[in-house]
């Protein structure tokens, strides 16, 4: 048994630095996927955090930086950021951190010889590093059939990768749903010009072979704000008919990520996203609805989150995961965490990376790991102060329910 608080802080600390993470949703790919795996230094740079902050400084037209190469890009990012500014926004520590655990003299801010330290590696080399240095055992990819690129390599030249599973992401049925069905239509589904039985079936069809092409762990769409269910619109036909049947018959999840204002700027493309605060009702009433489905939920804005974490009290078939995109500061992390803690117990999935280049696993692991080891130590230090005697195998038992147990015993859980 533990008997002291430094005791504790030191077993708290090893714990969460050595156990193995379940990393449950990015949008990472594997190296079969060639080009569309992105890392090294000037894909951290061109992150898209970086993007949208850079433009708070420059004064060029937005067209003029979307001309330049990436390396110039970069280049430009890392002069505007890291070097006429102090980097210490949460994106930009980010990089920093990065290069420090890959072993690089950070103080240099020699960015040629970034350049150089990852030109040495293969791919397949900078893979296992990532994932050795990061402490990541596996993540979920996101996969989209939607995506011509995406689904050439699927059909043709997939290679499996045990650290790299599969999430089916259908984001155009729901959203874009009339050039979805045109897409299927062209690929020899028989989709008939109206929703009606017969077009439900061939998405069903569609969303199995997919989810069995994929092994795919669960079925994932990125939803604004404004999402809303039930109501007469064309998503929620195509979720009540299709979606909600298919992952009952595979007894896989369906995840939802509410809160996107897509494009409040345009002109920053993939960093002109904002945020707005969702619905909760919607995901209560899915909840409760279909008691027998599987709900994975992270919401985009802080005013959901308590709310959010009140509902996954109520539902036994709904998992609350991360700290999303805005979310994913020090600040946020540590009180939504605490809060998550308070009201849930072990019982959710605290962070996920949201990784979109490799590189990032490493910081948003090692900054997240960090501020959940200090509010472990805080509920622990608690429980000790009530005489409650805590043993080391059950911190270990609770930290690897944290870190990837919850989701493997979510994923194969029949409601």
């Amino acid at each position: 048994m533990i008997t002291s608080y430094k005791q504790l802080r030191q077993v708290v600390d090893t714990t969460v630095a050595n156990t193995k993470i379940t990393d449950v949703h990015t949008h990472l790919y594997s190296p079969c996927f060639k080009d569309m795996l992105l890392w090294g230094i000037d894909e951290l740079l061109n992150y898209h955090y970086l993007v949208a902050e850079t433009f708070r400084w420059l004064n060029i037209p937005y067209e003029d930086f979307w001309s330049m190469d990436k390396k110039a890009q970069a280049n430009l990012i890392w002069k505007t950021l890291f070097e006429d500014n102090s980097p210490y926004s949460e994106a930009c520590r980010g990089v920093l951190t990065t290069l420090k655990k890959l072993g690089l003299d950070v103080g240099s801010r020699d960015i040629d010889s970034y350049r150089s330290f990852f030109a040495g590696f293969s791919v397949e080399d900078y893979v296992d590093r990532v994932f050795e240095v990061s402490g990541v055992e596996k993540v979920i990819m996101t996969n989209n059939p939607f995506d011509q690129e995406e689904r050439d390599i699927w059909l043709n030249s997939y290679v499996p990768d045990s650290r790299f599973k599969a999430a089916l992401r259908i984001d155009p049925l729901l959203i874009d749903t009339c050039n979805a069905l045109n897409k299927l239509k062209d690929w020899g589904y028989n989709i008939e010009d109206e929703l009606n039985d017969n077009t439900y079936k061939e998405v069903i069809r569609f969303l199995s072979e997919w989810i069995e092409r994929m092994d795919a762990l669960y079925v994932a769409a990125s939803l604004p704000y404004d999402f809303c269910f039930p109501d007469d619109s064309v998503s929620t036909k195509i979720i009540e008919n299709c979606i909600l049947p298919v992952c009952m018959e595979y007894n896989i999840p369906f995840a939802l990520m509410i809160g996107v204002k897509r494009l409040i700027n345009p002109d920053l493309k993939l960093a002109g996203d904002g945020v707005g605060k969702g619905s909760v009702e919607s995901v209560e009433y899915l909840c409760a609805k279909y008691p027998h489905n599987k709900f994975m939920v992270t919401m985009l804005s802080r005013e959901n989150q308590h709310e959010l974490a009140v509902s996954a009290r109520k539902f036994r078939n709904l998992l609350v995961f991360g700290c999303w995109w805005f979310l994913n500061n020090p600040s946020l992390i540590d009180e939504i965490t605490r809060m998550r803690f308070e009201l849930l117990g072990v019982s959710v999935i605290p962070q996920h990376s949201d990784a979109r280049v490799l590189d990032q696993l490493i910081y948003k692991w090692e900054h997240s790991k960090n501020i959940i080891a200090d509010v472990l130590y805080d509920k622990y230090k608690d429980l000790m102060d009530t005489g409650w005697r805590i043993s080391e195998d059950e911190i270990e038992r609770d930290v690897q329910k944290l870190f990837g147990g919850n989701f493997w015993t979510f994923l194969s859980a029949k409601f």
